[in-house]
């Protein structure tokens, strides 16, 4: 009967929703491959219904293989509308959420959804993939932060574009109220002002910052994501 019920518990637990649970089938003593520790650190975050698992993987196997100076990954989940928190910060040493927030696209990227991208000068639309955060400075939009898009042809044009992490008016959760969305920017990730500090704080200086979407062609591009990355299969 104890067999029984355990089996049952597998088929039909939160584990079975998405997303599996790697870390149990690791042999005592085998070494851990890298998607189930990215599966562990998922279960030991809590981050299940309030973070994509897959946009989690994928920000997570770059962050293995990017050389970064701090210990913090930022994931910006774009599959998700502007009127929720889709920016997540996280403190990959102390494995922990620090922040999360609503976070504006770029104005010709779409409208609630953000679902058109490019790296093209003038275009005023988000870059998907991979960047490292710089430094920052004070600039016509306040305390702001320099991204250096990693991805060659993809998000390469990051500082030329003026690509950056700034707080606006246009992207506090008030806006949505009264239009429906978050207001929009010329292709930043523009957060809520009495967040832009402290998140940058939180993230300057080396970090990773992954911008996700549900785009095959960017992952058809991506030079940092390999196959295995790229599909909802976690253990080979």
């Amino acid at each position: 009967m104890v067999k029984y019920l355990f089996s049952f518990f597998l088929l039909f637990s939160p584990l079975s929703a998405g997303w599996t649970d790697m870390t149990a089938t690791v042999p005592a003593g085998a070494p851990e491959s890298g998607a189930q520790a990215c599966c562990r650190l998922f279960q030991e975050m809590n981050l299940e219904g309030t973070v994509d698992y897959q946009a989690f993987r994928q920000a997570y196997a770059g962050y293995c293989k990017i050389e970064h100076q701090r210990d913090i990954l930022t994931l910006i989940d774009f599959t998700k509308p502007s009127t929720e928190k889709r920016l997540y910060v996280f403190d990959m040493a102390a494995r922990r959420l620090l922040y999360t927030s609503v976070v504006a696209h770029g104005r010709n990227s779409g409208e609630n959804y953000a679902t058109s991208f490019s790296n093209r000068e003038g275009s005023y639309k988000s870059s998907l993939g991979f960047y490292r955060t710089a430094f920052t400075y004070q600039g016509k939009n306040g305390y702001s932060l320099v991204l250096d898009g990693l991805e060659r042809g993809i998000n390469d044009r990051a500082r030329s574009r003026a690509i950056v992490m700034h707080g606006a008016d246009y992207a506090d959760p008030s806006v949505i109220r009264n239009g429906g969305r978050l207001g929009r920017s010329q292709g930043c990730p523009a957060v809520p002002r009495g967040l832009a500090r402290p998140i940058i704080d939180a993230i300057k200086g080396g970090s990773i910052l992954y911008i996700h979407a549900n785009a095959p062609e960017y992952l058809s591009q991506s030079t940092v994501l390999e196959q295995e990355d790229r599909t909802g299969t976690f253990l080979q």
